[in-house]
């Protein structure tokens, strides 16, 4: 059996894919799977360190403004699209795919679009309950459309296309106990530990808002913190200066650890992206949610009611983001071992596990449809 996988640009669209390729590598162990993706975006790194092939093309991605500067980028992406498809084409016939497996980004569109054009099965996964703009792009054409949530916008296809089984994680999401992490990162049992970060773009405002916690806890040395600054980790590093150095403080740019992170950890501070919120239900942690108000629809913030409102997480818009409040709630949530435990219950209850093992189950039919 032979996979192609396409995913690109955020942690979002890469880990679903890696997720899904690891759950084909167990069910078919003598799979062949090829990644692609472009050399400038996180997959360039993620990919490779997961274990898989991946091959680079180019991609840019098209906006739904209605302004001058935004008709020249779709111009020249639509040029860059019609470029690419020649690479692709070239790929997809010497590797010769059985199914290509579409996780969202940039990438994906061009990616699937040219397998579809020449007859190999085709399947996506959307991660939002908006679907973005590749999956709306590619929904008449594909054989299965895999979904997160009901979706809150219609597609161009078939109802019967579209089949809910959530997010993909990966399995060391399921295994991996607070127990074992903290024995593997060498964490007391009684020390709180508290995980960051503004997702594998980077936040500002968020990275902002830890560096004020930062200062305030290194004095106190209470708590341990874990925090991915991503893009933005050099000017968190600088603004902290000597802080950065405390040794309660663990300052990465991307944590590649983070199923062992989120399992030692008492509180997650996140948006609220729709894998993120899969992983720490999974796991069932105590959340404090920031949603990201530059999204389609502020579905973020829906995404984080749904969390606050069963008392799974407590719900801080970014306007309201103060670093100094935010380290009192933390202090006030992990001396309130009660309240943390409602939490990690309410968390535990809206997990759902067996996504990776639908999408196989669904992708396998559509090859048997297609006699592969």
């Amino acid at each position: 059996m032979k996979i192609i996988v396409a995913c690109g640009g955020t942690s979002g669209h890469i880990n679903p894919a890696i997720a899904i390729a690891n759950e084909m590598k167990l069910r078919h162990p003598d799979a062949e799977i090829l990644f692609i993706g472009t050399e400038n975006n996180r997959e360039a790194d993620l990919v490779p360190r997961a274990g898989y092939k991946i091959m680079f093309v180019k991609a840019n991605g098209f906006t739904r403004a209605k302004t001058l500067k935004a008709a020249k980028h779709n111009i020249k992406a639509l040029f860059t699209f019609a470029s690419t498809s020649s690479k692709l084409r070239k790929i997809i016939r010497e590797f010769a795919p059985d199914v290509a497996i579409g996780t969202g980004g940039f990438v994906s569109a061009p990616v699937m679009y040219t397998a579809s054009n020449m007859h190999i099965p085709t399947v996506i996964h959307e991660q939002n309950a908006f679907a973005g703009v590749t999956t709306k792009m590619l929904a008449s054409r594909v054989d299965k459309i895999f979904l997160s949530f009901p979706l809150k916008n219609k597609l161009n296809c078939p109802e019967n296309r579209c089949v809910l089984t959530g997010n993909p994680i990966k399995r060391e999401f399921l295994t991996k106990t607070r127990e074992e992490a903290r024995k593997e990162l060498g964490i007391d049992e009684n020390v709180p530990v508290v995980l960051s970060c503004g997702g594998s773009l980077g936040a500002r405002e968020i990275n902002d808002a830890f560096c004020k916690m930062a200062v305030l806890s290194a004095k106190e040395g209470m708590i341990i913190h874990y925090h991915g600054a991503s893009s933005d980790y050099a000017r968190v590093i600088e603004t902290l200066g000597e802080t950065a150095k405390a040794p309660n403080l663990h300052i990465m740019e991307y944590i590649y650890n983070m199923p062992t992170v989120m399992a030692a950890a008492d509180i997650v501070i996140n948006r609220s992206g729709a894998m993120t919120l899969t992983e720490i239900a999974a796991l069932g942690k105590a959340s404090i949610l920031i949603p990201s108000p530059n999204v389609a629809e502020n579905h973020q913030y829906y995404n984080a009611k749904t969390y606050s409102d069963i008392g799974a997480a407590v719900l801080i818009e970014e306007k309201d983001l103060d670093g100094e409040k935010l380290y009192s709630l933390v202090k006030d949530l992990c001396s309130d071992r009660e309240r943390l435990k409602k939490m990690e219950k309410a968390a535990l209850s809206l997990a759902k596990t067996d996504a990776a093992e639908k999408i196989c189950e669904e992708t396998e039919k559509v090859m048997l449809k297609h006699g592969r």
